[in-house]
C-alpha cells in the first residue's frame, strides 16, 4: 500500500492510498476512521477523479458519521462501565 495524497483539514485527515488496483480513501478523526475503497478502473481520470469525488458535501457527511460513531461508542462504554 502506498500513499498517493494527504489532504489535511481542521476537522479530519484524509489520506488516499493505492493498493491492488484500488484507491482507498481513509478519513481519520481522533481515534475513529472510515475507509472507502474504489476500483482504479472506475476512476477514469485517476487520482483527479478522487479529488472531484471528495466535494465538501460528501466530507461533511463523513464528519457527521464520525459524530455518530463517537456518540455510539460513548453510549456503549457507559453500558460497559455500569
Amino acid at each position: 500500500m502506498r500513499v498517493i495524497a494527504e489532504l489535511p483539514r481542521p476537522d479530519c485527515k484524509i489520506t488516499i492510498f493505492s493498493m491492488n488496483m484500488k484507491f482507498l480513501i481513509k478519513f481519520e478523526k481522533g481515534s475513529f476512521e472510515q475507509t472507502y475503497k474504489l476500483s482504479e478502473t472506475d476512476m477514469t481520470n485517476g487520482i483527479n477523479s478522487i479529488f472531484e469525488l471528495l466535494d465538501e458535501e460528501f466530507i461533511q457527511t463523513v464528519i457527521k458519521k464520525f459524530d455518530a460513531m463517537r456518540n455510539d461508542f460513548n453510549a456503549d462504554y457507559k453500558r460497559y462501565e455500569s
